[in-house]
């Protein structure tokens, strides 16, 4: 299920409430205008990737988890397929995006996470998890109804990584090269701090691991 994200401005990046946990990478705040998209309300299942793709790379089996070992590229594969067989142009959402969406875009009521400001309400990270990803959407969902944000797989981005300006920016979409591609949430494997809605990462594109999914855009 798409959930429609209302575009809005906001503040990116180590606002007050993500506290010392915020990184250099964080910053500097920055004001960033979006324009209204849609967003999954969970993260792609082993089920639709197995529908779509034929086959589940997943080490954690189960259709309803969520699909992992994935590559940036193996995504881009995905997108295309899917976007074939239901002729809507789905894509992975852009860095901007995915940090309005997991603070609840303009109904955020400004949380450290996606959703609250305590990791065991809202997601699973290394300290509840049991070393393994969950069924999605079994933790409570953030102020637009949308689901591990915070935790369970990490997730892609379309843009490549890069260091944050100062400038407000509308729609913006990183920069226009890079070695690295962007990936937000944090995951089972990781601790709560990787977990905020401002915590950024980076992957190679062709890297794949038991920690790494994706999320749907449009």
């Amino acid at each position: 299920m798409m959930v429609a994200v209302e575009g809005g401005t906001f503040k990116m990046g180590a606002t007050s409430e993500q506290t010392s946990d915020a990184s250099e990478e964080e910053k500097p705040v920055h004001e960033v205008t979006l324009s209204t998209f849609y967003i999954a309300e969970t993260e792609v299942t082993q089920e639709l990737w197995q529908a779509v793709m034929g086959y589940n790379p997943s080490h954690f089996k189960g259709k309803l988890r969520p699909v992992e070992n994935v590559s940036w590229d193996d995504c881009q594969d995905f997108l295309h397929e899917l976007s074939a067989l239901t002729g809507r142009h789905f894509r992975l959402p852009t860095e901007a995006e995915w940090e309005y969406a997991a603070r609840g875009g303009n109904m955020s009521t400004n949380h450290k996470y996606s959703g609250g400001n305590s990791i065991y309400n809202i997601g699973w990270c290394n300290s509840n998890s049991v070393s393994q990803t969950r069924i999605v959407g079994t933790k409570r969902p953030n102020e637009l109804g949308i689901y591990d944000m915070s935790g369970n797989v990490w997730e892609w981005c379309q843009d490549w990584y890069g260091a944050y300006r100062s400038e407000s920016q509308t729609d913006p979409t990183g920069p226009s090269a890079g070695y690295y591609r962007v990936r937000r949430g944090g995951g089972w494997g990781g601790s709560s701090r990787v977990c905020r809605v401002s915590a950024r990462y980076s992957s190679s594109p062709s890297s794949a691991s038991s920690f790494l999914g994706l999320r749907l855009a449009l």
